[in-house]
């Protein structure tokens, strides 16, 4: 006689874990969290980007520590220069621990240029928890240790990874500056919109009638506007003798304020389709508020949804905000952003002169977006681990 088989062993069997028959035991026991798990694992490009993430904003958390000076710092005698290159092995093919050789500033006198000339014979070795300016880390504790760096003196030789700008400052140094401010807009501007849109599409689909229309007129109207424009006029509008803290605030509800539309009309239409659901009029007659409704068992029916938008739309944000910096609307000198830093590239001579000023941020932009749009893939499908 046949036994049936279970339609939840069924349903796993033909989902995408395709686990081994000695872990069928664990399956039967498994959170939703450990299945999102062992599916989210097996997408080797998101777990990267995960990586790749999470670097970035330990960098830009550890900002101070991570650079080896003073994004603010000019060096004199290196405007312009080149990325310093880090060696291994000398001119006389010995090897050696990291290293950087002397670099000299001569004056080109028909071109007016200078000229940066490498020294292979004097080696400065490259250090780690060097000492160097002093800071306060995370706001808190005074220190004057940084992760790496030279021993000598600023006036003799200079560490550059990225190169030098017009006053001499290094860009590597506020290029990793940049990533705390442009990294936490995303993350604060998201945070935003999705309460908004939550909020307000829940409650538009929950409760529907005339405050059902007035959220989406509100909605329709600015839909309706193209979002670039509407950037560029809140963000001219915004003082221009505000400091640095009011202007990210500012910038960041700005772009919170344009980018909540899109989730509240999905957040709308799952809710009216979930009201009239089973388990939530089940919820409902025994007695479950509407608040717990809402959180325990209306939200979760659709968190798919939600990660894969959250995480999509956290390089959204940072693009805006690089967007408006580059054109000279959102954060302005001195604060540091990747967009105050790509400002510089309306300038041809600066391109000219110094092209690697440009590829450092511009680099930094693209692989943080899309590490974000690759962990927001893995995360969305994992998000439903029976899906096929």
């Amino acid at each position: 006689m046949a036994v049936a088989e279970s339609p939840v062993a069924g349903e796993r069997k033909g989902t995408s874990l395709d686990l081994s028959p000695e872990k069928e035991d664990k399956i039967w026991v498994a959170s939703n969290a450990q299945l999102m798990w062992w599916k989210f694992r097996k997408h080797k490009l998101a777990l990267i980007s995960l990586g790749v993430i999470a670097a970035f904003y330990l960098i830009g958390a550890f900002c101070e520590f991570v650079a080896p000076y003073d994004p603010q710092a000019k060096f004199a005698k290196y405007k312009f220069s080149p990325p310093t290159r880090v060696r291994l092995v000398d001119a006389n093919g010995n090897w050696h621990l990291p290293f950087v050789n002397k670099t000299d500033r001569e004056l080109d006198m028909v071109t007016a240029r200078s000229i940066y000339i490498v020294d292979e014979a004097v080696l400065y070795p490259l250090q780690f928890f060097v000492q160097g300016h002093e800071y306060k880390l995370l706001g808190l504790f005074r220190t004057d240790r940084h992760l790496f760096g030279l021993t000598v003196s600023q006036r003799e030789q200079g560490l550059f990874l990225f190169g030098t700008d017009q006053l001499g400052r290094d860009v590597f140094s506020r290029v990793v500056y940049g990533a705390r401010l442009s990294l936490s807009i995303g993350l604060v501007g998201v945070f935003m919109s999705m309460t908004l849109g939550l909020l307000l599409g829940g409650v538009s689909g929950y409760y529907g009638g005339v405050v059902d229309d007035i959220i989406q007129r509100v909605i329709e109207f600015l839909r309706s506007m193209p979002s670039t424009p509407l950037w560029m006029a809140l963000s001219a509008a915004l003082p221009a003798n505000w400091p640095i803290i009011r202007i990210y605030f500012g910038i960041t509800v700005i772009l919170s304020f344009v980018g909540w539309t899109g989730l509240a009309r999905v957040v709308r239409g799952r809710f009216l389709t979930l009201r009239e659901e089973d388990f939530v009029m089940s919820a409902k007659l025994a007695g479950a508020s509407e608040m717990r409704i809402i959180l325990r068992h209306m939200l979760p029916s659709f968190l798919s949804y939600l990660i894969a938008s959250m995480t999509l739309s956290i390089p959204g944000m940072i693009l805006g905000e690089t967007g408006l910096s580059f054109l000279g609307l959102g954060l302005r000198e001195p604060a540091i952003s990747w967009g105050v830093l790509l400002s510089d590239a309306q300038n041809v001579a600066a391109i000219v002169l110094s092209p690697w000023r440009m590829w450092a941020p511009a680099a930094s932009v693209i692989v943080a977006v899309l590490a974000f749009n690759f962990l927001g893939d893995g995360l969305r499908d994992a998000a439903d681990p029976y899906a096929r």
